[in-house]
């Protein structure tokens, strides 16, 4: 990682624009502004970019005189990638008038969606970069999308129930990926898995989930949903689990890992770390949640 920002600093420094190093480094423009975003190009650069941007726009306007400038691929039924998409501006997004927003630390996550959103969509999002917490926004500005959006939401959360396995799973994983963690304390003996989440309705749908994969939650108001015991977090780590790359904050001054492990690996970790049945007597019910 050190190296790659080494490398988006040295291009920046030579007056390459963003783009321009996203094409150098083969990675994504997301990955790539966090590490320049504060290196500004040159005046004669800028003006320069701005010229070609407006000669493109010119051109583009042209060519699509009469029709929509941003146009986009409404989809009636549902598929991993769209129930995927769909969640996530629910969950760690905002869905409103003119917008759809999806915020996070995660590279892995944010470039998800945007390739989720490529599929249905073929313009790029405007970006936001946080220094102090470190998050990263995309935003797509389209009324007709986002209202579109909101209605597909309405709809996958009523409807959701009715979907085949992989698609619950799919919603229930975008779900712990954005709103969920790990709290696991050895020294406590604690072990559970909790998604937090402002909308009640929401927590209510991913209980309701959970108990259609044999794993039992619960909710603990005002805003979370629960797992704990080792049957259960076996279980979620077998059908539901976190995607690859999803981490925590290590940075975080309560960190108990002091690193930025990935959410799965310290599932693992949990679920190790329970001894095996009957090798002290204890009984089920006198274990700690």
């Amino acid at each position: 990682m050190n190296a790659f920002k080494e490398q988006c600093i040295a291009l920046r420094k030579q007056d390459h624009t963003l783009t321009e190093i996203v094409k150098i480094t083969g990675r994504s423009k997301t990955s790539v502004y966090t590490h320049i975003h504060k290196i500004p190009l040159s005046r004669k650069k800028k003006a320069a970019s701005l010229k070609a941007q407006g000669e493109r726009i010119r051109v583009f306007a042209l060519q699509r005189r009469g029709l929509s400038a941003r146009k986009f691929t409404k989809f009636d039924g549902w598929n991993e990638s769209t129930v995927s998409l769909v969640a996530h501006f629910l969950f760690d997004g905002e869905i409103k008038h003119g917008h759809c927003t999806y915020h996070n630390r995660n590279h892995a996550l944010l470039d998800l969606v945007e390739a989720q959103m490529k599929d249905i969509y073929d313009f790029e999002p405007k970006r936001y970069y946080n220094r102090i917490t470190g998050v990263s926004r995309i935003s797509y500005f389209n009324v007709a999308f986002s209202a579109f959006i909101k209605q597909k939401a309405e709809e996958l959360l009523r409807d959701v129930f009715t979907f085949p396995k992989e698609l619950k799973r799919a919603f229930l994983r975008s779900f712990f990926d954005d709103e969920g963690c790990i709290d696991f304390r050895p020294s406590k003996k604690t072990r559970r898995i909790r998604g937090y989440q402002k909308n009640i309705r929401i927590l209510e749908v991913v209980q309701e989930l959970l108990h259609h994969f044999d794993i039992d939650a619960f909710i603990q108001l005002p805003n979370e949903v629960v797992m704990a015991y080792k049957e259960n977090l076996s279980k979620f780590e077998k059908e539901i689990g976190f995607s690859p790359g999803v981490r925590i904050n290590g940075n975080r001054s309560n960190s108990i890992w002091k690193k930025s492990l990935e959410k799965r690996e310290i599932l693992r970790r949990a679920i190790a770390s329970y001894k095996p049945a009957g090798s002290n007597g204890v009984h089920r019910s006198s274990l700690t949640r």
